[in-house]
């Protein structure tokens, strides 16, 4: 793996690095390109079911995603596409993705799926993974998960031991609990609700003051701070925008504690309580569910995993040879030029009826001035619906969730 790494910082830092290495902003840049450099997501944090619904995936649909974790990459199988492609700059990422194509191959069947990535804390897991899926991995994934992080545990032993505790976010929310718990908070109590209207009470009177607190006030203006969810430095200015940060934390906060039943939030079972909770009933991401088992199998070799940039596999592709989109939060990353670039390429490969989805950690979408009249136009913002997925988004991190689709597609 460590022949791999000038490759993987290099497609990290053009994507982040904007300012000269010796500015405020380039020392903020190139701590975060370094951060980045292992396992950032063990779990995706955008929510697939308002993905799926603004998607609208046909049999006919071929989905170019960026891969993260791969929870929304296999759970847009259950929407019956043709086909999924999904890419990375991440090898961490790119590794997690293949590990967890060859489970659903080869694990036996879905008690042992679930109990690998949805508690993903057993012992039972790493006997899995020698008999059933290791010898199915390619030798650069094997040798990934074979390998030690950089505190010298194998990174298969995260399958054991609480993978959703690893990571940079795992290690963030880790954080977040200390320092909920060293101001006499313990975040899995809110876990403990049972109503919305306990959900509400909780954060009120726990949760909330929290963020008053100077200290904390302090630390979250600090942009190195948001490094566990992340968040590069371009996209902590978007995120802040005119309000101090500790007062958009609690805002995407309170609506992940408070707007959204704790039965069916599995994003709000990871953020307060570091995992999906035990059990056949606790909630799991699509592609775990036991009712979506079989599809997620049967059609387990539509998905495509690639280490590439999205633009560039965009320009290995004909024209009008794609039509489902998915950017994530990336365009907060980019340049003008950047985006146009990508955005020039999406618009050559479109088919008729193609839909682009994304999220950005500001409100607004950032396309309008930025992408030229000639490329956007093509394309319809469906304002009323984004609004309506952004509400609805239960993973509550991003101030938009936005839908283009192309002419006057429905």
């Amino acid at each position: 793996m460590a022949s791999l790494a000038p490759e993987k910082n290099r497609a990290v830092r053009d994507a982040v690095h904007r300012h000269d290495h010796l500015s405020k902003q380039g020392i903020l840049e190139r701590a975060f390109t370094f951060a980045f450099r292992g396992l950032v997501y063990a779990q995706i944090w955008e929510d697939p079911a308002v993905d799926m619904e603004a998607l609208a995936i046909g049999p006919d649909s071929h989905v170019v995603t960026i891969a993260s974790g791969g929870c929304n990459a296999l759970s847009y199988l259950t929407a019956n596409p043709r086909a999924i492609t999904a890419v990375d700059l991440n090898t961490a990422h790119i590794a997690l993705n293949k590990l967890k194509l060859a489970a659903a191959r080869h694990l036996p069947d879905h008690d042992s799926f679930r109990r690998f990535f949805g508690e993903a804390s057993s012992k039972a897991n790493i006997a899995a993974y020698k008999t059933h899926i290791r010898p199915h991995l390619d030798d650069v994934t094997r040798r990934y998960w074979e390998g030690r992080d950089p505190i010298g545990r194998r990174r298969i032993g995260g399958f054991a031991h609480g993978l959703y505790k690893r990571g940079l976010l795992g290690g963030f929310i880790g954080a977040a609990h200390l320092l909920a718990r060293l101001h006499g908070i313990d975040p899995r109590r809110l876990l403990k609700a049972e109503s919305i209207e306990e959900q509400r009470a909780i954060f009120d009177r726990e949760f909330a003051p929290l963020f008053d607190k100077a200290f904390v006030r302090w630390l979250t203006d600090q942009p190195a701070s948001l490094f566990g969810l992340g968040i590069p430095p371009a996209q902590y200015e978007a995120l802040a925008g005119d309000d101090k940060m500790a007062t958009v934390l609690r805002e995407r906060l309170e609506k992940l504690a408070c707007d959204f039943d704790l039965k069916d939030n599995y994003f709000a079972w990871q953020a307060f309580g570091r995992g999906y909770g035990e059990g056949p009933e606790a909630p799991v991401p699509p592609y775990l569910q036991a009712e979506n088992y079989r599809d997620v199998v049967d059609r387990i070799d539509r998905m495509d995993v690639r280490h590439a940039n999205y633009a560039e596999y965009l320009k290995s592709q004909g024209d009008g040879t794609l039509d489902r989109y998915v950017l994530l939060d990336a365009q907060d990353w980019m340049t003008d030029e950047q985006l146009t670039d990508l955005w020039t390429e999406i618009t050559r490969t479109a088919r008729p009826g193609a839909r682009v989805l994304f999220r950005t950690a500001g409100i607004e979408t950032i396309l309008p001035g930025r992408v030229p009249d000639a490329v956007l136009s093509r394309w319809r913002y469906a304002a009323e619906e984004s609004l309506d997925y952004t509400r609805r988004d239960r993973s509550s991190i991003y101030g938009g969730v936005h839908l283009y689709l192309l002419g006057d597609a429905a």
